[in-house]
């Protein structure tokens, strides 16, 4: 799949504390122009947990073969990317990493109609009541 059709894209980047990533979404400008927007960033924790869940969404849109390398966009397709940016929202600022690989786990399996609709209504203004029922249901929390 190309960058430039694919409606999710996930960065890997370094950071002092490990190894990180950044989600964008695209999504349109007033004007009717495309740009890749930033959903959320995957803390180097996180990404240390979801690996497993990354380098599925990866494999998935850009071949088996395929690796997280640092630099260029990784494109995903819809459902990969929901699931993606669904781990991403409900893991910033969790710190129990045996959690968030639960988590992780729990939504590379999950059906991505699902995690679609998830992310619509984590993404609306008062979507922290939606994050919240999401850590409960991956046991992202207790």
């Amino acid at each position: 799949m190309n960058i430039r059709r694919a409606s999710f894209a996930l960065r890997v980047v370094r950071r002092r504390g490990g190894d990180a990533a950044i989600l964008y979404r695209r999504r349109l400008t007033g004007k009717g122009e495309e740009r890749l927007d930033r959903v959320a960033a995957v803390s180097p924790l996180a990404f240390s947990a979801s690996q497993s869940l990354l380098r599925a969404a990866v494999r998935a849109n850009s071949g088996p073969a395929a690796k997280l390398t640092y630099g260029p966009f990784h494109p995903l397709d819809d459902d990969w990317g929901a699931r993606v940016a669904a781990f991403a929202l409900i893991s910033r600022g969790l710190r129990n990493a045996e959690r968030l690989h639960r988590a992780a786990f729990h939504l590379q399996h999950a059906d991505a109609t699902e995690a679609a609709w998830w992310l619509g209504i984590m993404e609306k203004p008062d979507g922290m009541r939606a994050v919240r029922a999401l850590r409960i249901l991956t046991e992202a929390v207790k």
